[in-house]
């Protein structure tokens, strides 16, 4: 049977895709996101419908929250191309921009319960903070990463905190030729959480500069982070306790600090509202 004696057979499946058009155009796409300041828990959702809306998501949809969230520290991790290509992907960027991963105990780094993963009601790059992860070999890639996320885990403990990061150009970057030249192994129980490739701890590689516990508000020897194929980074730390005169410092130092990234939002906390009530990861559809 031809396509056109198909058509005229069932005219409802010719009015469906006619339907189905609208949706799946991607100027229309944009319209509708543009127009709703792109949500992110509509923008989950949507990439959740069917594999063609996916797709789109992925290549371009992910792409553009980035931007309009964050323009400065896309333009520098893209060298200013506007279609420039992150490693891992725009999706794997997004998720590592909006969602906390949480951590379990690894190697050098033991926790009394693992601490679930959730989507940030707020966080802020900074290409300053992602310095501070760099040894003096390796100074001159550029790196952003987040303010450490604080996850209470006892009244005799330390608070948890977890950060992430990402770095431009990881493939070219001195950070990997270091890692490469040392022969450092890839750790065998850890994978990314945001693209789901290998890891290299940096611990492990002896790569922890003390300007990071600093940055972090945490002492050497407390922290651990692990920096992926695609130049995500990941870690862990304990936070020390801060008097009040300490915190007002602070504040002032992150004020005038030069910043990369600030993403606050109340899509944000209503989606992690959403997320959260059922403690599953599997529902977003980064």
């Amino acid at each position: 049977m031809s396509a056109a004696q198909r058509r005229r057979l069932n005219p409802l499946s010719q009015e469906t895709e006619s339907d189905d058009s609208g949706i799946l155009n991607e100027c229309v796409l944009l319209l509708v996101f543009e127009s709703i300041k792109w949500d992110l828990q509509v923008l989950c959702l949507t990439a959740s419908v069917n594999r063609k809306l996916r797709a789109i998501a992925k290549r371009l949809l992910w792409r553009k929250l980035c931007v309009y969230r964050a323009p400065r520290m896309v333009s520098a991790l893209v060298n200013g191309s506007p279609n420039g290509r992150i490693g891992g992907g725009w999706d794997a960027l997004a998720k590592l921009m909006f969602f906390c991963c949480g951590c379990e105990s690894t190697r050098n780094f033991k926790l009394s319960r693992p601490s679930p993963g959730h989507f940030a009601g707020a966080s802020r790059f900074s290409k300053t903070s992602g310095r501070s992860f760099l040894t003096k070999k390796c100074r001159a890639d550029l790196l952003f990463v987040s303010d450490p996320c604080e996850h209470p885990v006892g009244d005799k403990e330390d608070d948890l905190g977890i950060y992430r990061g990402v770095f431009r150009g990881f493939l070219r970057s001195n950070t990997r030729a270091f890692l490469i030249g040392r022969q450092v192994a890839f750790d065998d129980r850890v994978r990314c959480p945001y693209c789901g490739t290998r890891v290299w701890s940096m611990t492990a590689a002896r790569l922890v500069p003390k300007s990071a516990a600093r940055r972090l508000g945490s002492r050497d020897g407390r922290l651990e982070y692990f920096v992926c194929v695609n130049g995500h980074l990941h870690g862990t730390c304990w936070l020390v306790p801060l008097s009040s005169d300490e915190e007002n410092c602070e504040e002032v130092e992150e004020e005038e600090d030069e910043d990369g990234g600030d993403f606050n939002g109340e899509a944000y906390k209503k989606h992690e509202k959403v997320t959260n009530g059922t403690g599953s990861r599997s529902s977003l559809m980064f």
